[in-house]
């Protein structure tokens, strides 16, 4: 952390590290709880220097695409629907969604008391104008998608809201002209009232009415300022936030006349004054953000932000009367996702495959029916109040006792409030929240228009453990505006591409490896492996082909300049660094050893391989071949071997194998999985198999990584394709024995690396267990909680164990599924870097493996083992080994968080992007639709021999490079 007086952002890192020692970090399963997105100051991570400048202590930087993809189309759509309730109030229509059931929002309610209500519908001068203060933050949900969030209206309240709007400091008042600006932008587009100065603004009749006198005010706001014993005949313009209620006398009487505007609409405040979430406050601090987030619709926030589902629930009971609840009000289904679905993640997953299930069995049913193959239930993400607005539970602090208690009281029936709560953004141990104002009003032709241009608002951060609204600590948003990346979103036509804005991504994502990269030149080569194009096209044609989609010629001519610019000459020459261990890889014995592992390993003695294994229903017991879970023999297995490869290499007492052994808690009682039951008795527990590999430097390790656990079968669970629903465990050939196989040929290369000396770190590789559902990322949650906690252990034998809680790690490779060609798409693989600057650069030496490698196999194939060898072939029956083929070259796409393809959120490479720590996944080039993954295909005839052995024989090299690279001074 930074050393000296902490200001601003600052502050937010301080008590680091909060999360070091036993228990300090919660990692629970992503299905059972979606935690919040960590940034700026990750635990494994540096500061975010694109989020935090050294210029601006108290601004939070926010992008031009969350600003102009997401937050501005998202706001628009919010507010229109807001705003279409507030109307209705305001002309005394159907207005049960703010009143609430029988009215109770609005009883007592100072900003709607009886003597407005009376006028409603009457005050034909009202053009409802309303300054809607909305409290946004950043969320992740279950594809990995960290997005803006609308979590209600702020707890922080409107007047507090507009007036730290025209600060950029505690201390540092924005210009008058700022806020004259504004009102006169305002009065002009809803009244065609021209005022463009103060001294206009004055002669208008436009004043301020404080309220709140906690609440400072910029200065220049004194020639406005009026207060209640002040004349108000020539005031035409009052600019208030005081309750109706509470305004003088000749303020309502003026406003009922239409001599007098009140700025804001007064019934817009109403959500702010409702005695029913005021006392729900009292035990849940950000209630006051619930009455605003029910008037809209749940969003995935595909296009614009995303929005949680909230409302009510009814359960029936015998003493509870229809007329005691509003029908409309009550929303009582949702609609399930999960990671594992089949679609794109730049696609909408609530248009497709609908999955509407009832809201209290969504919560908290651990039924297997209920959960089917890849749901848990979701209290842990849920608030819950009753009728009377008593708190429930919050889901984010709940105990399994709260939880078990919150559901006894459901099924005793009744009417309950929720909303879904997805944890906003943090910064070590403060959540953020962004209070922007919307400015919205009915114009002349009652169409509902959003004023644009509108005050920005400012950012609070609350400490996590105890929240209070008083003493947030502040900053401000910063809008960045770069031109070639507002000209990218602006000006370019994303009609032909293939997901929304591919264009634009492509070209942000050059501009922001190149920063994140230290503003380096790119090769021609690595970036023309960041874009996502035609692959038949060079990046020069990409370059080109620009013209056909930008709408501007001089933004064209810009953007296709500055590309250039930071692009090597392309007469540069490309000069690659030696090979470090395709020797041993790129070899006949080498490929038949792979093959004959994953072999082994998919259709051996190895059958329940799935960590809840068995499940315990009939239909699943009744089609086992035996009732007992085979991951602690295959566990053996793969320390047998690798200590033998130890023995073989002669590193014994050098290096080293053995588990990580940990138990499977969970807050939910998951009793029809054996494995999970099996746990919570004693009888067994969840192990990572961990080989430890010395290098010169012990403290800094590279970590090479597979799963060694299986999945369900889906086409043997799902009735509608005609299974039987009982959940047996996939071969596993490709999800994921080929990796597991390569982790295996990769233990002999790198121990003769070690044993010569030309490792600089050490070597970690890990089989991790429970990457499939339900245990969903299990192993990378224990191994990446103990990484931060730093109590990491190696349990040799019973008395031995290595302390490795001192270790840094230098990277992370993940491979997960690497065996199969696509059909549709070949001799393609993603390196896909987690979100840091350090991920990235492991991601370049990923990509630097694979120009090695191609460059090199026209000599292999020229050799009289390979000459005249035509592509591999799958094996017909998966059981005989295909015959010798020439070693082909493979084109590794380098999907960044930019690119929808990127699959790094359905594996563990998710974890560890989450936590900070330098990541890439290496994975074939993922087909969603094929048969083969989850399902009873996953067996040799789909694995391609000379594909798979290549994208091993590149990761094996990357990781060599890593570990072998000089330490950085």
């Amino acid at each position: 952390m930074e050393k000296g007086k902490s200001v601003g952002w600052q502050q937010l890192p301080d008590g680091f590290p909060w999360f070091e020692g036993e228990g300090k970090f919660s990692l629970p399963a992503y299905s059972e709880f979606m935690p919040p997105p960590r940034l700026g100051y990750s635990p494994l991570g540096e500061r975010d220097h694109f989020l935090f400048s050294e210029e601006n202590k108290y601004g939070w930087n926010i992008s031009e695409l969350e600003e102009e993809l997401e937050v501005k189309p998202g706001i628009k759509h919010i507010a229109l629907q807001i705003m279409h309730n507030i109307v209705k109030l305001g002309k005394k229509q159907t207005e049960y969604h703010i009143a609430g059931h029988g009215g109770q929002n609005l009883v007592n309610n100072p900003y709607w008391p009886e003597e407005l209500a009376q006028h409603a519908g009457t005050l034909d001068h009202e053009r409802f104008v309303s300054f809607l203060p909305l409290a946004l933050s950043r969320t992740q949900d279950d594809k990995g998608r960290v997005r803006w969030t609308l979590f209600g209206g702020s707890e922080q309240g409107p007047e507090k809201v507009f007036w730290k709007s025209f600060y950029s400091s505690p201390e540092n008042e924005l210009p008058a002209e700022k806020f004259s600006e504004f009102i006169s932008n305002l009065l002009s587009n809803v009244y065609n009232e021209k005022a463009n100065s103060t001294a206009k603004l004055l002669s208008t009749g436009f004043r301020i009415l404080p309220y709140q006198t906690d609440i400072q005010l910029p200065s220049w706001t004194g020639a406005y300022l009026v207060n209640d014993s002040s004349p108000f005949d020539k005031v035409r313009y009052l600019l208030t936030f005081k309750p109706f209620s509470l305004l003088p006398d000749v303020v309502k009487q003026l406003y009922f006349s239409g001599k007098l505007v009140l700025l804001p609409f007064p019934g817009s405040l109403v959500f702010w004054g409702m005695p029913t979430y005021k006392k729900l406050q009292k035990e849940l601090p950000l209630a006051m953000q619930i009455p605003l987030l029910k008037l809209v619709a749940r969003n995935s926030g595909h296009e614009g932000m995303r929005v949680p589902q909230a409302g009510w629930i009814h359960e029936p009971h015998p003493d509870l009367k229809a007329t005691d609840f509003h029908k409309d009000l009550v929303h009582e289904t949702y609609h399930r996702t999960h990671r594992w679905q089949r679609i794109h993640r730049h696609e909408d997953e609530l248009t497709q495959q609908p999955r509407l299930a009832r809201l209290i069995k969504v919560l908290f049913s651990t039924d297997l029916e209920t959960m089917g193959l890849y749901d848990k239930p979701m209290a842990k993400n849920c608030q819950l109040w009753t009728k009377e607005f008593d708190l429930l539970i919050d889901g984010t602090r709940a105990t399994r006792k709260e939880i078990i208690k919150t559901e006894a009281t459901l099924s005793k029936g009744g009417l309950f409030g929720y909303r879904f709560y997805f944890p906003p953004m943090q910064v070590g141990i403060h959540e953020i929240y962004w209070h922007r104002p919307v400015v919205a009003y009915m114009s002349n032709n009652n169409d509902i228009e959003i004023l644009p241009e509108t005050p920005l608002g400012y950012i609070t951060a609350y400490r996590t453990d105890v929240i209070d609204l008083s003493q947030p600590l502040e900053l401000w948003p910063n809008l960045l505006k770069r031109k070639p990346f507002l000209g990218a979103i602006q000006y370019f036509n994303s009609k032909h591409d293939h997901f929304s804005h591919q264009t634009a991504f492509n070209i942000i994502n050059l501009f922001d490896t190149w920063q994140m990269l230290g503003k380096q030149p790119l090769t021609s080569e690595f970036a023309r492996h960041l874009i996502r194009n035609n692959k038949h096209h060079s990046l020069e044609q990409w370059i080109d082909a620009l013209a056909e989609k930008c709408s501007d010629e001089k933004v064209l001519q810009e953007i296709q300049t500055e590309i250039k610019k930071i692009l090597e000459p392309q007469d540069s020459p490309v000069l690659l660094p030696d090979a470090i261990t395709y020797s041993e890889t790129a070899t006949r014995i080498f490929e038949e050893n792979w093959w004959n592992d994953i072999f082994y390993l998919a259709h051996g003695q190895f059958t329940n391989k799935d960590n809840a294994d068995c499940v315990a229903d009939d239909v699943t017991l009744n089609q086992l071949t035996h009732r007992h879970r085979d991951l602690e023999k295959l566990g053996d297995y793969l320390i047998e071997r690798h200590r033998k490869a130890i023995s073989d290499a002669g590193m014994e007492g050098k290096a080293f194998c053995g588990e990580t052994p940990f138990e499977w808690r969970t807050d939910f009682i998951f009793d029809a999985f054996g494995g999970w039951r099996h746990n919570q008795e004693g009888s067994t527990y969840e192990r990572n198999i961990l080989v430890i590999i010395p290098g010169k430097n012990r403290n800094e390790a590279v970590v090479m990584g597979d799963h060694y656990d299986t999945a369900y079968m889906e086409d043997i669970y799902d009735k509608d394709r005609g299974g039987s629903g009982a959940r047996l465990s996939a071969a596993g050939a490709d999800d994921n024995y080929s990796a597991t196989s390569t982790l295996l040929q990769a233990a002999p290369v790198f121990l003769k690396l070690a044993r010569e000396g030309k490792l600089e770190r050490d070597i970690w590789l890990i089989h991790l267990t429970g990457e499939e559902f339900p245990s969903d990322c299990l192993g990378a949650r224990h191994f990446c909680k103990a990484l931060i906690e730093k109590n990491m252990k190696l349990k040799l034998d019973n008395e031995n164990s290595i302390d490795l809680s001192g270790t840094k790690i230098a990277g992370v490779f993940v491979m997960d599924m690497i065996g199969h060609n696509r059909d549709n798409d070949r001799d393609i693989f993603q390196i896909s870097p987690g979100k840091s600057v350090q991920s990235l650069k492991i991601a370049h030496q990923a990509h630097l493996a694979n120009l090695i490698w191609n460059t090199q196999t026209h000599a292999w194939n020229a050799g009289e083992e390979r000459k005249g060898c035509s592509h591999g072939l799958r094996s017909a029956d998966g059981k005989q080994i295909p015959v010798i083929a020439k070693h082909i070259s493979l084109t590794g796409e380098v999907r960044t968080h930019y690119d929808p393809h990127s699959s790094i959120y359905n594996t563990d490479g998710q974890i560890f992007s989450d936590i900070g720590a330098p990541v890439v996944l290496f994975m074939e080039n993922y087909d969603l639709h094929r048969s083969g993954y989850h399902d009873t295909k996953d067996t040799m005839e789909n694995i391609d021999l000379d594909y798979g052995s290549a994208l091993a024989a590149i990761c094996i090299e990357t990781v060599a490079r890593v570990a072998s690279q000089p330490m950085e001074s």
